[in-house]
């Protein structure tokens, strides 16, 4: 059985073992003043309840379907109808419970990475606890003695549950909002990449390398919402990264700072400038920095075949090759074949040529000028003055003489 957040937030308090299911309000109400919420892209934040003194967070464990982009639906394993799964934010001191519920088809755990916690609550199956069977209610309780960006996913066999998404944030504020930078936006994401055959839905977890769909909280552009700031304010953007790769994420027309790690705080000290910072595997990282610079700036993984769609790895290089009349006289035996790579994968992002079913295209979403010639881990930063909401605001309009243009003779 699957589960929405629409059915999760319907759900009527219930007993399990002494401790409370419920109908909770939203996460970020009790926050210390002065601490922003957390916007996880794509996503949402965990609710929870108040049980004598102890903060009551409900994670069920479940197959879900989750729309990488319209009409790209991926057969994942998440939580709480989610791939990555909510967010789960409190605050340092906290005292937590987190229920987990196991519908998967096998038994599964839960392991707070990087969280400073009693050995047995620190979720390695076999190691640390028995296994969550199927169907059951297993709780966790601790207290938070840190603040930082950590993150939650299982540590029952791993490799596959790992590899079909189950993964979320951990955020924890500090109780003290002077022990760090305030921040007007606080984002978080989560970096996966995946091997799904063109044309299917579930990703083989088998899979050790050759990966050929990447995403950001199980996106890929052009579905990933933009970052929307207004110009001036402080932005801080945290990743976390339980995939295969590192990813060196980069960002255009400003430079940021690293602040923090899964570690903890980074001393000032210590701040450099980038605009380019690599989030190793089993890692946070929180960057931030004034978005100074009106317009729409790209946001992305650097490793080039990581802003592409699906594609075969046996496919030939083509480059320079002669192809006239290839195409149509293929097409006479196989109608809709397209002659590719001879000059380029441009032309086919522009004509968004047709794959198979559930597949999105390899590149493009459509800009202001044409096609955008990215795909996968890719969004846009969209910085403008005087917003009152953080709905899109639409494509920027560059000021007369700020773009380039086409010189005559």
């Amino acid at each position: 059985m699957t589960t929405t957040r629409r059915d999760f937030l319907a759900t009527t308090a219930a007993t399990i073992g002494g401790a409370v299911l419920f109908d909770a309000p939203a996460a970020s109400a009790a926050l210390p003043p002065g601490i922003t919420p957390v916007t996880t892209l794509n996503g949402s934040t965990l609710p929870w309840k108040m049980d004598k003194g102890v903060k009551v967070f409900h994670l069920i464990a479940e197959p879900v379907k989750r729309e990488f982009a319209p009409g790209f639906v991926v057969d994942c394993w998440g939580y709480n109808g989610q791939s990555p799964g909510p967010t789960i934010e409190a605050v340092e001191g906290d005292r937590v419970r987190i229920l987990v519920t196991n519908r998967l088809p096998e038994v599964t755990s839960v392991h707070w990475h990087g969280i400073l916690l009693p050995n047995g609550m620190d979720g390695v199956a076999g190691l640390n606890q028995p296994h969550i069977p199927v169907g059951e209610t297993w709780a966790y309780e601790f207290t938070l003695r840190q603040h930082g960006t950590q993150m939650y996913h299982p540590h029952s066999d791993e490799m596959v549950q790992m590899a079909m998404g189950m993964s979320g944030f951990f955020i924890i504020h500090p109780r003290d909002p002077s022990a760090r930078t305030r921040a007007d936006r606080d984002f978080a994401i989560m970096l996966h990449e995946w091997y799904i055959e063109p044309g299917s839905s579930k990703p083989n977890p088998s899979v050790m390398t050759d990966f050929n769909t990447f995403t950001f909280n199980s996106k890929v552009f052009p579905a990933v919402d933009p970052l929307v700031v207004r110009r001036g304010q402080r932005v801080r953007v945290r990743f976390g990264n339980l995939s295969m790769d590192s990813h060196p994420i980069h960002f255009h027309g400003h430079q940021w700072t690293m602040t923090g790690t899964d570690g903890g705080l980074v001393p000032k000290s210590a701040w450099w400038p980038e605009t380019t910072i690599n989030v190793p595997v089993g890692t946070t990282r929180d960057m931030e920095f004034v978005a100074d610079a009106n317009g729409d700036w790209a946001f992305h993984c650097h490793k080039s075949h990581h802003t592409m769609g699906p594609m075969d790895h046996d496919v030939p290089n083509l480059m320079g090759v002669d192809q006239s009349g290839v195409q149509e006289r293929i097409r006479a035996l196989v109608p809709g074949y397209h002659a590719m790579g001879e000059t380029g994968m441009h032309e086919h992002s522009m004509m968004q040529m047709p794959g198979p079913r559930n597949t999105p295209p390899m590149m493009g979403g459509l800009g202001p000028y044409g096609m955008v010639g990215m795909g996968g881990m890719f969004t846009i930063m969209k910085v403008r003055d005087g917003i009152t909401t953080y709905e899109d605001p639409g494509w920027y309009s560059q000021p007369k003489g700020t773009r380039p243009w086409k010189v005559e003779g």
